[in-house]
């Protein structure tokens, strides 16, 4: 490759400048795309000044399709004569050129368009291995919300946008009738806008909603300007009348017309269904609440730092001093950090659970590693005994609840899952330590998915050592998420027969901790249908106080699947993730979208108590008991909203 070649990989984007587009308009998830790929294009365009007199864009092979760069583009051309034959009005001028000298043939130049692109793409999306990357430039769909408080109104707003969408298209030379508002989508909404735009027209569009609107604001004080004038030349002639002048508004967000720019996902069956339940996956679209730059600890069996769903964002730092093991007699592989090795399995997977993702590109690498086990009981439909059958299925993506977040493992079960309390306690105090008890946050917050029976014959209810030493942790600064424990359903014995029953005050230590946000579980993707988990322990403490704080959900979560757990449930199949259940995957739900929340109203961090405090009053109501449900189900978009 070209050391000037204008689609090196490395290239980063530069520096934004805020004068000339405001952030907070186009979603930041988006915006980063569009910026990535509008220096794409300045930059084949300086390097080839009249290369849009002949070309529109450019395809990208996939390296990793079977046969090699060669094969991709054989398969890419059948693709789009398939394309061409399904879309009746595409023209005979439409071409894909042989591959640029420059790109050792990872990629051509095109002139397609934009109906045929789409046609295109959809047919290699079909396909499980992908002979196609990507085109640029890119077509968004994106939904454009107007600014409610336009003095003008709404349909002002949408006015503007509609006319302005073409002039934008004109000003950065986009001449593609496929980049148009969706008319008849846009005409049943009251609100939004619906569009399919590239990114130069979007930015475009946005400068140019940012520079009328300084001239509106500009046009305003002037005409307030005049008004106090002729008040002030009042004053002089009627002595003694007092006149109030009114203050001109200087914020020309006002005037914008346009509020927000949200990407229009494609929709399609979710595999991580509790992602959406919890909402983690409109706050990352909406506040790009990705847990960046905070800081989880997982006390649990290790975590396996080399599984590919952590390598994305480098979830993991295997040189951090943080990380630790506190048991005896973990196997540990030459050269590696124990604490980073889980044979047992469980740490990996409610660490999956907080954070991590991994996505589908369409090579044959990629597509081995993203592969699931999930279970279904048969049989019941048939009059049969139940059976427990297992099934092999692709993923398009999965994600933690806080995808950017950084995870420290802090080892406390052994590579048979076995530990003690004392493990948990001195774990604790290595966080105190790391934290300077509270001076320095380098932990921000912790799980537990760990837990022991409550015996009220040995402490009083909240007040053992383990539950004091949580206390204390989070009165330094840290959150500490514990799963309620699995207890609450079993035999009650009545004068008549034994039956199996929910079961009250079964909380489980460390759950007991006033001041730790305790998790009880809920279905992944239909709580308010089917309420808490049966077998989620239940409140209240021994002592009467109202547990769980929260729930979340804990049936058949699918995550990130290593050791004895990847051997248990994968079935002999080569898969990367598996389901499991219990509050031990309802409590990460909850520390990913306290994380993910963190990440974006950072002026909380170091104050768990308030933090407790928001997300309980945020919390949606499932309509169930107290000490069964909590203060419900958890909400994140609900608690950024909120502060």
């Amino acid at each position: 490759m070209e050391k000037d070649d204008f689609f090196d990989k490395r290239a980063m984007p530069r520096p934004f400048d805020p004068k000339t587009l405001d952030r907070s308009v186009i979603a930041i998830p988006l915006l980063e795309k569009i910026e990535a790929e509008v220096k794409e294009i300045e930059k084949a365009k300086e390097r080839w000044p009249n290369i849009s007199e002949q070309f529109t864009g450019a395809m990208f092979y996939n390296p990793e399709f079977p046969g090699g760069l060669p094969a991709a583009r054989k398969r890419a051309g059948e693709l789009l004569a398939e394309a061409k034959a399904l879309t009746k009005q595409a023209s005979v001028r439409e071409k894909v050129d042989s591959p640029a000298p420059e790109s050792d043939g990872r990629y051509s130049f095109t002139r397609l368009s934009g109906q045929l692109i789409r046609k295109l793409l959809a047919l290699n999306s079909d396909l499980t291995e992908r002979p196609i990357l990507r085109v640029v430039p890119s077509r968004f769909e994106v939904i454009i919300d107007p600014n409610l408080d336009l003095p003008e109104g709404r349909d002002a707003a949408k006015a503007w946008i509609i006319t302005n969408i073409e002039s934008a298209k004109t000003k950065v030379g986009v001449v593609d009738d496929e980049q148009r508002i969706h008319e008849r989508k846009s005409a049943l909404s009251h609100q939004y806008i619906f569009a399919r735009l590239e990114g130069r027209v979007i930015k475009e569009l946005v400068r140019r909603d940012a520079k009328n609107a300084q001239v509106q604001l500009k046009a305003e004080q002037n005409k307030k300007a005049a008004a106090q004038g002729e008040a002030q030349a009042a004053r002089q002639k009627v002595r003694g009348k007092q006149v109030v002048e009114a203050k001109t508004n200087t914020n020309p967000n006002r005037y914008r017309a346009i509020f927000r720019i949200w990407p229009d996902f494609a929709i399609s069956s979710c595999i991580m269904k509790s992602l959406s339940t919890v909402k983690a996956d409109a706050a990352q679209t909406s506040f790009s609440a990705h847990g960046r730059d905070i800081a989880w600890a997982v006390m649990d069996s290790g975590i396996e730092a080399d599984h590919p769903h952590f390598k994305l964002h480098g979830n993991i730092d295997p040189a951090s001093p943080l990380h630790g093991d506190f048991t005896e007699g973990s196997e540990t592989p030459k050269g590696k950090n124990s604490a980073l090795v889980d044979l047992f399995g469980h740490g990996t997977h409610v660490a999956g659970i907080i954070a991590g993702e991994q996505k589908a590109d369409g090579t044959k690498a990629t597509a081995k590693k993203m592969r699931a086990v999930i279970r279904s009981v048969r049989g019941y439909e048939d009059g049969d005994l139940p059976r427990v059958e297992t099934q092999e299925i692709p993923l398009e993506s999965i994600r933690g609840m806080a995808p950017r977040c950084r995870l420290v493992s802090l080892k406390v079960l052994d590579d048979d899952g076995h530990g003690a309390v004392s493990n948990l306690i001195v774990a604790l105090a290595h966080v105190q330590e790391k934290n300077g008890h509270g001076r320095r946050l380098l932990i921000h917050g912790i799980n537990i998915s760990l837990g022991y029976d409550f015996d009220p014959e040995w402490f009083a209810c909240g007040q053992s050592p383990l539950c004091v030493e949580i206390d204390r942790l989070v009165r330094s600064g840290v959150v500490v998420v514990v799963s309620a424990g699995n207890t609450g359903y079993g035999a009650v014995a009545s004068q008549q027969r034994n039956t199996n029953a929910g079961m009250g005050v079964t909380i489980n230590d460390p759950g007991n901790a006033e001041l730790a946000i305790t998790v009880g579980s809920t279905h992944r993707d239909m709580p308010h249908v089917y309420g808490v988990s049966y077998f989620s322990s239940k409140g209240p403490t021994g002592d009467g106080r109202v547990k769980p704080d929260l729930v979340a959900p804990g049936e058949k979560i699918l995550s990130a699947a290593t050791g004895k757990l990847l051997l248990d449930k994968a079935d002999d199949k080569k898969v990367a993730y598996v389901e499991d259940s219990g509050t031990s995957m309802a409590a990460p739900h909850v520390s990913g979208v306290i994380a993910a929340f963190l990440s974006v109203r950072r002026e909380f961090i170091g104050r768990p108590e308030k933090v407790k405090d928001i997300f309980l009053s945020t919390a949606t109501d499932l309509k169930r008991d107290r000490y069964f449900q909590g203060a419900g189900l958890i909400d994140l978009m609900r608690a950024i909203q909120s502060v």
